[in-house]
């Protein structure tokens, strides 16, 4: 019997994993698919025309509604996820991701329904930023809660490179398109093929997930009649309020950076340097591939010298180094510019890798799933929400990318001050917290 538990512990965390990345690869594909589309073509085709810069605008606001809906998103599963359990919230949250994208991708453009267009847009974004807000807590949470704790920093970094494999899937299905079909074509119905897709990898990401079996963590708590008693989002912000501020912090580098370095690139090489839209897809799908592997790569470095450490490798990292890659993508080289992406995706994977055993590490498990994502979230309003909003107003304004690389070093700042004011975690036993 105790020989074969390794084995049996190690095919259990496996599976899990498995099941998380498969999962959260699915929903960013469908949440960054959106926010590609909004660069490249929303604004021509849900959007009253007008002065180009504008349109993107205004389809950038839509991307940000997406953000407002994920704490609200992040409370309801959340909930229900502290007292029902993790997978069943993980299930429903992918089915419902899944939906919204196959219905965008059914959607009338503006020349044909007018003002329904944008507003059914909008509607369909609010439920994706809904489901991804609930998506988030329960994937890293039922990985942290199955994994050995001296490598919960290595195995919770899985569902993490579900983003980059999310991306990846996203800006290769649109980059293939855009490199066999003409502009005119792309436009007129080519976009919708990669929402359409998005019903055969829920189905493949449902399979999977229906699979896997409850936190043992959560198990144990609610088997000690340990749920809490009360809403667990009144928990959190009475008896966690400077863990949540904490993690709030720590993700305004880490979110920013991201959404600039893979999502604003290719608004500011298309329409401030004039390149095609394939530079800047490709660019960002060399970086994505090297991101998948350098995240789970920072999460195990983390189980040896802390997550603090690691984190501030990445925050101090984009920081500085969001003016480099604004000068190496105004070159228009493409191989300086995949570089540019590139070594920004590795340090912002040096935040984004620790991030999911930090925030697990930082409420107790009555309210774990509540706290991970109210901090998450709220964060993601006004980091990631707001970012591609912010970084082509900023272009706009002064026409210049140094500003959206200053954008980047506040954010850095904020980042820095969170965590180095924080303790240590990575040592923390998840069971008696």
């Amino acid at each position: 019997m105790t020989a074969t538990q390794p084995v049996q512990t190690r095919t259990s965390i496996v599976r899990v994993v498995g099941a998380s990345l498969v999962g959260t690869t699915v929903e960013w594909y469908d949440f960054f698919l959106y926010g590609v589309a909004a660069s490249v073509v929303f604004g021509d085709l849900f959007f009253p025309k007008g002065e180009q810069l504008t349109g993107t605008l205004l389809s950038f606001a839509t991307f940000a509604v997406g953000f407002l809906a994920r704490p609200i998103g992040g409370v309801v599963f959340g909930h229900f996820g502290d007292r029902l359990g993790r997978k069943q919230l993980l299930v429903l949250s992918l089915l419902m991701m899944g939906l919204a994208t196959f219905a965008i991708g059914l959607l009338p453009t503006y020349a044909q329904v007018g003002a329904l267009a944008p507003i059914l847009l909008t509607v369909l974004r609010l439920i994706q930023g809904f489901a991804l807000g609930g998506e988030w807590g329960g994937a890293v949470l039922i990985v942290s809660e199955h994994g050995d704790p001296a490598r919960r920093g290595f195995w919770a970094s899985w569902p993490q490179a579900g983003a980059p494999a999310g991306q990846l899937i996203a800006n290769g299905v649109l980059a293939g398109l855009a490199a066999f079909q003409s502009d005119a074509a792309f436009n007129a119905w080519g976009w919708r093929i990669p929402f359409l897709l998005s019903a055969v990898l829920v189905l493949v990401g449902l399979w999977v997930r229906l699979r896997i079996e409850e936190s043992p963590v959560f198990k144990e708590a609610q088997s000690k009649q340990e749920p809490a008693d009360k809403l667990p989002l009144l928990e959190v912000l009475t008896q966690y309020p400077r863990e949540v501020l904490t993690a709030m912090g720590a993700r305004m580098a880490e979110n920013v950076s991201y959404y600039i370095f893979t999502i604003v690139i290719a608004t500011y090489a298309k329409e401030h340097l004039g390149m095609g839209k394939s530079f800047a897809l490709n660019a960002v799908l060399i970086g994505a591939a090297v991101h998948f592997f350098a995240i789970p790569l920072w999460g195990a470095l983390s189980d040896r010298i802390g997550r603090r450490p690691v984190y501030l490798i990445g925050a101090i990292g984009v920081g500085v180094w969001g003016f480099l890659f604004i000068t190496l993508v105004d070159t228009k080289n493409f191989a300086l510019a995949a570089l540019a992406v590139t070594v920004g995706l590795v340090l912002h994977g040096a935040m984004y890798g620790p991030q999911a055993s930090f925030f697990t590490e930082l409420f107790g498990t009555r309210v774990r799933y509540s706290g991970v994502s109210v901090g998450y979230q709220l964060a993601s309003i006004i980091a990631g929400g707001l970012a591609p909003f912010i970084a082509v107003a900023l272009l706009k304004a002064y026409d210049s990318g140094y500003a959206i690389a200053i954008y980047i070093a506040v954010c850095a700042v904020i980042s820095i001050v969170a965590v180095t004011s924080y303790s240590e975690t990575h040592r923390r036993d998840l069971t008696t917290l």
